[in-house]
């Protein structure tokens, strides 16, 4: 099959959810026998035309917080309406459900991998959470398919609109012998910090997570490994927290793979604020690590984390949770194990592609559920 897949950042995956699924997949789609095309924004090397034997197409976007998205896919859209002919296509974004008539009148089949709740973002104003909440109709409206990666995802689209969803997680990465000689880097040793990965976001609850361990009497410092494109005011917020406690310690971005996932195997515990996604990478990857993770308690989180995690609903849980973890280190070790072994037998990328390539199969062949629920909120359950 030729296979398109529009409105992410692209590849290679520097940056989010949506760009790993994208190299993961589509690796895998192309070792099958595929060919797939990234549309690709942002990347370091426009001159670069594949990667792992993906073709890929650069175009501009606009860099508005509100516009980058659009703007790209705008873009991308045009370019396959009058460059390429594609046998399917998935477009990741509910924000993008604008642009399927024009694929659609391409006789393109397209599925939309709806993200999560992002209206629930509190960096979306009045008319973002509008905007957002209008594409969502639309794309259960226009759609062949929509694609959900959390039970929680596809419950929502029943819930509000009657919408059937694919629901086809992410793959979590497992280091089986991790290894930790990048620590020392950055003065660290194995299982000896706190660690949160996370986008400077009112939704990721960073803020709220260095108030919590300041509270406590944690003796581990904690790392906080993130930054915001658009996001100001959050970073300084969470800066203003760090300020006056010296056991915090803001590393800004790593984009070095190497030392990230170093980072997650040798952290003492892994905290997980987000609350708005669905399957979330970072958590995949942190589970993936052997990591003890203490999440933020939404059904997305305790869907992927199961048992074996504890959970925080406001600051004042966290020092408890982060000196239970400190006082049992035996405990604390069993639980990421656990954790690992759930992240190995549930969230597979080889099981994940085999989803998405039946899936693709499906459309190709005319498969749709377009036309089965009629975009109106009509079942809200909230």
């Amino acid at each position: 099959m030729r296979i398109a897949l529009l409105g992410t950042r692209g590849v290679p995956a520097h940056y989010g959810g949506f760009e790993t699924a994208v190299e993961e997949i589509g690796r895998r789609l192309v070792d099958r026998g595929h060919q797939v095309t990234v549309y690709c924004r942002g990347a370091e090397d426009t001159r670069r035309r594949s990667h792992l034997g993906m073709d890929l197409v650069h175009l501009p976007a606009l860099h508005r917080r509100s516009l980058e998205t659009l703007s790209h896919t705008a873009l991308s859209v045009g370019h396959v309406l009058t460059h390429r002919t594609y046998d399917a296509a998935i477009v990741f974004n509910a924000a993008n459900a604008p642009f399927l008539p024009a694929l659609r009148a391409r006789r393109i089949p397209v599925a939309v991998h709806v993200d999560g709740l992002e209206w629930q973002r509190a960096k979306w104003g009045r008319g973002g959470r509008g905007y957002y909440r209008w594409a969502e109709a639309l794309s259960v409206r226009w759609a062949d398919t929509l694609i959900a990666d959390a039970q929680g995802i596809a419950d929502y689209y029943r819930h509000e609109f009657g919408a059937s969803s694919e629901l086809l997680a992410y793959g979590a990465p497992i280091q089986s012998a991790p290894r930790a000689h990048r620590l020392a880097e950055l003065g660290l040793a194995a299982g000896g910090y706190h660690l949160v990965v996370a986008r400077f976001e009112p939704e990721n609850h960073v803020a709220e997570i260095v108030a919590g361990y300041r509270r406590s009497a944690a003796r581990l410092p904690l790392v906080v490994v993130g930054s915001a494109p658009y996001g100001d005011h959050y970073t300084a917020l969470v800066r203003e927290q760090a300020a006056d406690d010296a056991r915090v310690r803001m590393v800004g971005g790593v984009w070095d793979q190497e030392l990230l996932d170093q980072l997650y195997a040798g952290c003492a515990t892994y905290l997980h604020g987000h609350s708005v996604g669905g399957t979330n990478p970072s958590l995949l990857r942190a589970m993936g690590a052997g990591a003890a993770v203490i999440a933020f308690d939404v059904v997305f989180n305790r869907e992927v984390v199961g048992p074996d995690g504890t959970f925080f609903a406001s600051p004042d849980d966290l020092p408890t949770a982060l000196l239970q973890a400190e006082s049992s280190p035996e405990a604390r070790s069993a639980r990421g194990e656990r954790l690992r072994s759930r992240a190995a037998t549930r969230y597979q990328w080889g099981e994940v592609a085999d989803g998405y390539e039946a899936l693709l199969k499906r459309l190709a062949a005319g498969e749709s559920v377009r036309g089965e629920a009629s975009g109106r909120r009509g079942r809200t359950d909230r």
